[in-house]
């Protein structure tokens, strides 16, 4: 079993990779920058996302039979507070471009070579369904919901299933991220944020044969955040 995950070197990246490795999984980890396990079945491939003209000759040939995007960027800014010329109009573009175009460009790659019983999991967020001061933010997350849906009522004939998982504030670095101030995690109802390796567990879940006819889902961990 061979999986391409992206955002490897920390947060639930790092998590997904270390579970599938746990598993049994080859892992190709991406990253921009070094990082991921010393571990004879995971590879790393650096590799700037939001580059997206560098992704197919850094991708060439390489067949999976799993695709996990888990890379992430999380820019913050209410309606108005911020004109286009001060930066607000490149982090939306630079959100967009990291979870939803490059989730496409390594899509249109991977998932042609992929054979039945291939996989694809997207890591979107609870706050697609809206949060005040990351509108952005939740718009792009929103989108991997639309292109889940679409891409798994297209591929079933093929037996290849596409889902989201879609934590709540988890503890990542994305949580202590200075460009996120003035906007600050909600804490859940059940008392703590969630843990890369509960969302790790949901991803393998979705990998997994007890998973093969779970299609086009949005799997929410919130810690009751939603109720």
């Amino acid at each position: 079993m061979r999986a391409l995950v992206t955002g490897a070197s920390s947060g639930i990246g790092a998590a997904i990779v270390a579970r599938l490795l746990g598993q049994g999984w080859q892992v190709t980890g991406v990253s921009r920058g070094a990082g991921g396990p010393a571990h004879p079945r995971y590879r790393h491939l650096p590799l700037d996302l939001s580059d997206l003209d560098a992704i197919a000759p850094a991708i060439g040939a390489l067949r999976v039979d799993a695709l996990v995007h888990a890379a992430g960027l999380l820019r913050v800014g209410r309606l108005g507070e911020t004109a286009p010329e001060d930066g607000a109009a490149g982090d939306s573009a630079a959100m967009w471009r990291l979870h939803v175009e490059a989730a496409a460009r390594l899509a249109d790659l991977l998932v042609p070579r992929m054979e039945a019983g291939g996989r694809v999991v997207l890591i979107g967020s609870r706050t697609a369904t809206g949060a005040a001061g990351r509108g952005a933010y939740a718009a792009s997350k929103a989108a991997l919901i639309g292109l889940a849906r679409s891409w798994a009522a297209e591929l079933m004939p093929r037996g290849i299933t596409v889902n989201v998982v879609a934590p709540a504030a988890t503890e990542t670095p994305m949580l202590t991220d200075p460009s996120r101030t003035g906007v600050t995690p909600k804490l859940p109802p059940l008392g703590r944020f969630i843990r890369p390796e509960e969302v790790a567990a949901a991803v393998a879940y979705f990998l997994s044969p007890d998973a093969g006819v779970v299609t086009g889902q949005n799997l929410v961990i919130c810690g009751g955040s939603s109720l």
